[in-house]
């Protein structure tokens, strides 16, 4: 289902670009450009379906995108591999402890003796 609502939601961006592209913000847009669209619509109509397209395409990605939220698969904790790997650290780092403890102190080899006569 999730799989499905992005499909969608990638379709409706896309077409939504077009859409845009399409329009001219002074109005001629989709009327200028295609002749053939005035003979068949009108430029009224034209730009009114322009219009309505797009503020149909902006609901249509509000409300998938609402639905994808809602079906989005969760993951268990168990399965996340950061996760894993940030307990595993906090338990076995010696500098993760408490406030008012010291750090265990690293051992340093012992220095040569010095067997200058």
């Amino acid at each position: 289902m999730y799989v499905l609502l992005i499909i969608f939601m990638l379709i409706a961006a896309v077409l939504m670009c077009f859409i845009v592209l399409i329009q001219n913000s002074k109005g001629g847009g989709l009327a200028s450009s295609f002749s053939s669209s005035n003979q068949i619509m009108g430029v009224r109509k034209t730009t009114d379906f322009l219009e309505k397209a797009t503020w149909g395409l902006a609901a249509a990605m509000v409300v998938i995108s609402i639905a994808s939220a809602y079906v989005l698969p969760t993951t268990s904790a168990k399965s996340d591999v950061i996760l894993e790997q940030a307990q595993q650290e906090e338990s076995t780092n010696p500098y993760n402890m408490p406030l008012g403890t010291n750090a265990p102190q690293a051992e340093m080899p012992a220095a040569p003796a010095d067997s200058a006569n």
